[in-house]
């Protein structure tokens, strides 16, 4: 059977003793394959790659290395929160690796979102064969892998093509030597939380909001340059503040902000100005297949809408996305 396709008669996980039977199995299926073999995961501090981070020190303790590479497209202060609460909090095996110029080096004037997603994540994986290298006993390659990404990477049916690929999916290099160990790689993402409250995670981090593997990488639209990287950078920023302080940040599945490689011309103390837009994007799901459109307030658009294009340096204008999926996907690429 296919490891990759999930079995029809697999029940849904929706409660939790359904996942604390996942988890037994998953325990025992690692073990076996794992053996005292050491495993590298990317922890991101996301919600995906901290599920598998909980499920592999309950398999394996201490074998388990964990690395955190900022590769120069997280969100604003995201490496610092993931140091803070693996490292500081949870205590985990944490190597932090600043890769930032050489991930940016590498997509300087890629602008195919399938060529900047693949050379994300080849230069991971390079990466972690480089930490790899410095350590002892490392075997295994651990990945927060759930089925959607699988599914959006690979044909569903002759004649249809590919939604888009994932870096932990499409983007490995034939030659990696590590081995895979991908305990959730059949699990929708409701399921994968369901799975994290029962493995006691705080609720913070497992309801948190879902970031793609690629970053900030695929949000900064076309080729990416450090200017307009930094415009998106601060522009999610604003947009995460004032959700939080409007309460919508519980209740809304992502939100986030666009920046496209095109300006238009605007007015900025009384002289032309041009600039790029920032589009915000807020949607619904259960399953990351489908997802339906947030009706933000207006008052909270128009606060959003004034503090970017005052505070952010090279933007003059935000848009509203209220594309469902389909038609649109939940990224932009």
């Amino acid at each position: 059977m296919d490891s990759n396709k999930r079995p029809d008669n697999m029940v849904r996980i929706t409660t939790k003793e359904l996942a604390e039977a996942f988890i037994d199995a998953q325990v025992k299926a690692v073990r076996e394959q794992v053996g005292d073999k050491k495993v590298l995961l990317a922890l991101s501090g996301g919600v995906d790659s901290s599920v598998v981070a909980a499920l592999l020190i309950k398999a394996i303790g201490k074998q388990l290395v964990c690395v955190h590479v900022n590769h120069g497209l997280m969100r604003k202060g995201e490496s610092e929160n993931v140091i803070e609460v693996f490292k500081n909090g949870l205590d985990a095996n944490l190597i932090y690796v600043d890769a930032t110029d050489r991930f940016l080096d590498l997509l300087a004037g890629v602008s195919d979102p399938e060529s900047k997603r693949k050379i994300i994540g080849a230069e991971f994986i390079n990466v972690f064969d480089e930490e790899a290298a410095k350590l002892d006993g490392i075997s295994f390659l651990a990945q927060g892998t759930i089925y959607p990404d699988i599914l959006e990477s690979i044909k569903q049916a002759e004649g249809k093509k590919a939604v888009k690929s994932h870096h932990n999916v499409g983007g490995l290099p034939e030659e990696m030597e590590m081995e895979l160990v991908e305990p959730i790689k059949l699990l929708f993402k409701d399921e994968v939380r369901v799975v994290g409250d029962a493995l006691g995670l705080p609720h913070g981090m497992v309801y948190r909001q879902p970031f793609p593997g690629p970053g900030l990488g695929v949000r900064c639209l076309g080729a990416i340059t450090r200017d307009r990287l930094h415009a998106l950078r601060e522009a999610d920023t604003i947009l995460r503040e004032e959700f939080e302080i409007s309460g919508l940040a519980g209740k809304v599945w992502q939100y986030f902000v666009v920046v496209p490689d095109m300006k238009s011309v605007g007015v900025k103390d009384e002289s032309r100005y041009e600039g790029w837009p920032a589009i915000i994007r807020a949607v619904n799901t259960t399953d990351a297949m489908t997802a339906s459109i947030e009706e933000l307030p207006y008052a909270l658009l128009h606060k959003v809408t004034s503090r970017i294009t005052s505070e952010v340096e090279g933007i003059n204008r935000v848009l509203y996305d209220i594309t469902p999926k389909p038609t649109g996907t939940i990224e932009w690429e």
